[in-house]
């Protein structure tokens, strides 16, 4: 694609005869029909440049050909030295045909507007393809956004590409170390936010409750147009308030990340089993450390959660003390099967 925001296509002589303005109209319908005697990457490519036509019929043609390929002609297309603007075309006219995105998302023309929309999709083949190519998600924050906004991308496969993310040798001194300076970990903020931003840059860093509410507005503004991967490098840096609007974010990588810091205390932890402002998926992860789960306060904020997921939350009853368990069973603000099951444990122990 020029400066003009035009896609440059490259065709042989015998295949530009089919696209040229100059055409008969006649013969451009008849090549939109796509029985040409071109190899498949070059249909394809005749095909899409007449998507492009003024003439309706044969934009309308070209279309239905090239959205209908055979399948081995298609395949041949996808896994060929294609066009990226016809590859993105094809991962949209294809999206539900995991086998299709498969291949486009295989394929090193592919583009990375083109890799992350296939990111966004319920295809969970594709999410693997495309979440063990460590050179595509180390290069685009827009990949790796859509991998963790995918319900389809699992804990395994988030913590896999977090690993890829660590690797960057630029930070791995002071990123990945399960100690971090303070003038590290300030100057890696300030590479982040920009000079003059010293102030902001010791709030994100500090290990205390920030009390003041413009304050935190303020950072959470900020933190909000911070890239996924800005955000991914700050969970690992940053302090107890920057870990406090982090564990919210939509992105599951940039929560992940969160519970991942070295600097996360079991405080926090209990704060976040408690919390109904965190996702399932990091209620969870919680569930499943038996470390943290080791902490009383942690097992009773996942018990009486309602975001957490129930199977998890279960389990964690049969530990909590009986003075507890009667006001879980009483309480309207925990599911019915938890208050249920509850009033069951009680009862087997002749409590009630």
């Amino acid at each position: 694609m020029g400066a003009s925001g035009k896609i440059r296509l490259s065709l042989s002589p015998q295949a530009e005869k089919y696209v040229r303005k100059d055409a008969p109209v006649e013969a451009r319908r008849m090549a939109a029909r796509g029985a040409l005697p071109l190899e498949p990457v070059e249909l394809a490519t005749v095909l899409f440049a007449l998507l492009h036509d003024p003439d309706a019929e044969v934009k309308s043609r070209a279309r239905e050909s090239l959205e209908g390929l055979p399948e081995h002609v298609a395949f041949s297309v996808l896994e060929g030295p294609t066009h990226p603007a016809v590859l993105s075309h094809l991962a949209r006219a294809h999206q539900e045909s995991e086998p299709h995105c498969e291949r486009i998302a295989l394929n090193a023309q592919t583009d990375d507007t083109t890799l992350a929309f296939l990111a966004t999709l319920p295809l969970r083949r594709v999410i693997d393809i495309i979440s063990n190519n460590q050179e595509r998600l180390l290069r685009s924050d827009e990949v790796v956004e859509a991998l963790g906004a995918n319900p389809l991308t699992g804990r395994a496969v988030i913590e896999r590409i977090l690993t890829f993310l660590g690797v960057d040798e630029e930070d791995e001194d002071e990123l990945d170390a399960s100690e971090v300076s303070s003038d590290q970990a300030e100057a890696a903020i300030l590479a982040m936010l920009g000079d003059g931003m010293g102030d902001v840059a010791k709030q994100l860093l500090s290990e205390d409750d920030l009390e003041d509410e413009e304050a935190q507005g303020n950072l959470y503004a900020l933190i909000q147009k911070m890239t996924v991967m800005q955000k991914i490098k700050l969970a690992r840096v940053g302090g107890k308030e920057a870990r406090s609007l982090l564990i919210r974010d939509r992105n599951k990588m940039v929560s992940t990340s969160v519970m991942q810091s070295p600097k996360i205390t079991d405080t926090e932890v209990v704060q976040i089993a408690k919390s109904r402002n965190v996702s399932d998926e990091i209620l969870r992860m919680i569930a499943r450390n038996r470390e943290w789960t080791k902490n009383y306060q942690v097992k009773s904020g996942l018990a009486t959660n309602p975001k957490c997921p129930q199977a998890e939350a279960i389990k964690f009853l049969n530990y909590l003390q009986e003075k507890e368990l009667r006001s879980i069973m009483k309480s309207k603000d925990v599911p019915s099967a938890i208050s249920t099951h509850a009033r069951r444990i009680l009862n087997k122990k002749g409590k009630i």
